[in-house]
């Protein structure tokens, strides 16, 4: 497989972005590089990430989301791969919207699997695509944030951002 990639600088760090035929395929903080090359490889062999600026214009679109306007990544193609089950977890999570969160638990119920909270919280750690499948609007069921791959300061950071309400456990305040 041959992607496109591109490095986009965003307040939290640059961040990777891998395209190919009209779809992005993986996007993720540089710091988490390994974890984007080995989802890549998992569903496709062996890659070929070839530099590219603004593969298919959808880092000018990353851009135009971290620079404010929250819809820019709604109606991106992307290709995550996954099972079955995974992509009903990223399905429901693609219907929160910026701004909303949801627990696990209660994502787990919408999917008609109320008992699923923990295999939903780990098709949610399992996404190769950040911010096109918002798992950081995925928080516990007290409003607490919990785990993100590219750490709990970016989580924050992208709720904040989104004007997202939730629980700051190192200042015991709501935020947002």
């Amino acid at each position: 497989m041959d992607l496109s990639l591109d490095e986009v600088e965003s307040p939290m760090g640059v961040m990777l972005l891998a395209a190919g035929g009209g779809a992005i395929h993986a996007l993720d903080f540089a710091d988490c590089a390994p974890r984007l090359r080995r989802l890549l490889e998992a569903r496709y062999g062996a890659v070929a990430l070839h530099s590219a600026a603004d593969p298919c214009g959808f880092s000018g679109r990353l851009r135009a989301y971290l620079g404010g306007d929250l819809g820019a990544l709604a109606d991106v193609p992307f290709e995550p791969g996954g099972t079955v089950f995974q992509r009903r977890v990223w399905a429901e999570v693609r219907r929160i919207a910026p701004g909303s969160t949801r627990s696990y638990g209660e994502i787990a119920v919408s999917l008609g699997q109320p008992s699923a909270s923990r295999a939903v919280g780990l098709a949610n750690g399992r996404n190769p695509i950040c911010l096109i499948i918002p798992c950081h609007r995925v928080i516990g069921a007290g409003g607490e944030l919990t785990g993100y791959a590219g750490g709990l300061e970016r989580k924050r950071w992208l709720l904040a951002h989104e004007g997202a309400r939730f629980f700051a456990p190192s200042s015991a305040a709501i935020v947002g």
